[in-house]
């Protein structure tokens, strides 16, 4: 009981402090300021640091539960993004544009990128800049494990498991274990089983 109101006093405290910035960047949508204060937010260390992160993300990501957690170093670029509740992530994550499902836990050091295709090549072979037009959400399902140094560029199933330093360029049906570069599937886990 009293572990629980001490998390809501820090909770409410974290809410106050990062109301200024999360304002000052019109709650994500002036996406300038939104990125600056990121940053800024992803370096706080400590526990307050968590507490301070996860309160600013919940004031500008389009959704961000209060009971997850978000690691020393972690940066989330894209304001549209979403997260269940008890999500915990990691530290020195960049998660791209995505949506993941409650409960699901990234280990440290894993990178979501906004889809497989940011850097397109015009005709003459040239390689363009990163555009918001071809960024493409992922979605990570809801009760996944993604192993640490993991890179993820397609949708990841509901309860799935994903090895570290995997890539997943092609999307994970639920309930599988995938290894390796790229991502293969190597085992189906029934509902309920291990």
């Amino acid at each position: 009981m009293a572990k629980r109101l001490m998390k809501l006093v820090f909770g409410g405290i974290s809410l106050s402090v990062a109301f200024l910035p999360a304002a000052a960047s019109a709650f994500g949508r002036w996406e300038t300021l939104y990125e600056l204060f990121a940053h800024a937010y992803a370096l706080l260390p400590g526990i307050m640091g968590d507490y301070l992160r996860i309160a600013f993300y919940r004031l500008t990501l389009a959704q961000c539960s209060l009971s997850s957690r978000i690691s020393f170093g972690s940066f989330l670029p894209h304001p549209d993004t979403c997260l269940g509740p008890h999500v915990y992530i990691g530290s020195y994550c960049v998660i791209g544009k995505s949506t993941i499902g409650e409960r699901t836990q990234i280990a440290s050091g894993v990178q979501i990128l906004s889809g497989r295709y940011q850097h397109l090549r015009d005709s003459a072979g040239q390689i363009g800049g990163a555009t918001e037009e071809s960024f493409v959400p992922v979605t990570i399902g809801a009760d996944c494990w993604i192993g640490a140094a993991a890179i993820i560029m397609a949708d990841v199933g509901a309860g799935s498991t994903i090895g570290a330093g995997s890539v997943v360029s092609r999307p994970i049906p639920p309930r599988s274990v995938a290894v390796g570069s790229p991502a293969r599937v190597i085992k189906t886990v029934a509902a309920g089983g291990q």
